[in-house]
């Protein structure tokens, strides 16, 4: 295989893998955007509700009555910070995604020290919940920093700024 069609190969990977942090950086932005705005009361009736039909079906146990407790346990100052931290984190997501998709010079070096950032911040997170999901997301990050390095560089040496 050429270096041409492999290079092309990589740059496709890397386009896919930002259209799903974009996908991602929506859904915390309607998902920040939808817990600013929800009463606290109304969240935990939700999730209480939710977990009655497992409870009631007798399947997941633990874990519906670990939502209701979490449910049940939200502060307004709790719900203030999910709400701030999903609109942050989705609105920067989006901004760097935009960016890379566009190949702005600037968003390369941006999109690098966000995500790593990220990925410090994940990591830190799972040291105090072992959520596997976080494990997950910091694969992907690391996966997608990969790629916006080796597109920087490309960009760097290639192409006039833009």
């Amino acid at each position: 295989m050429g270096r041409g069609v492999q290079e092309k190969r990589i740059h496709a990977v890397f386009q896919a893998s930002v259209l799903i942090k974009g996908g991602n950086a929506l859904l915390e932005i309607v998902g920040g955007t939808a817990v600013a705005f929800a009463r606290a009361d109304k969240v935990a009736a939700w999730a209480a509700r939710m977990a009655q039909t497992y409870l009631a079906e007798g399947t997941h146990g633990f874990v519906a009555r670990h939502v209701i407790d979490w449910a049940e346990s939200v502060s307004l100052q709790t719900q203030h910070f999910i709400a701030f931290y999903l609109l942050s984190h989705g609105l920067i997501k989006l901004v760097i995604v935009i960016g890379l998709w566009r190949e702005k010079r600037w968003s390369y070096p941006l999109a690098l020290v966000a995500f790593t950032s990220f990925v410090v911040y994940q990591l830190y997170r799972y040291s105090y919940t072992h959520a596997f999901g976080l494990l997950l997301l910091t694969a992907f990050d690391l996966f997608l920093i990969a790629l916006v390095w080796h597109e920087y560089r490309l960009i760097r040496h290639n192409l006039p700024t833009r």
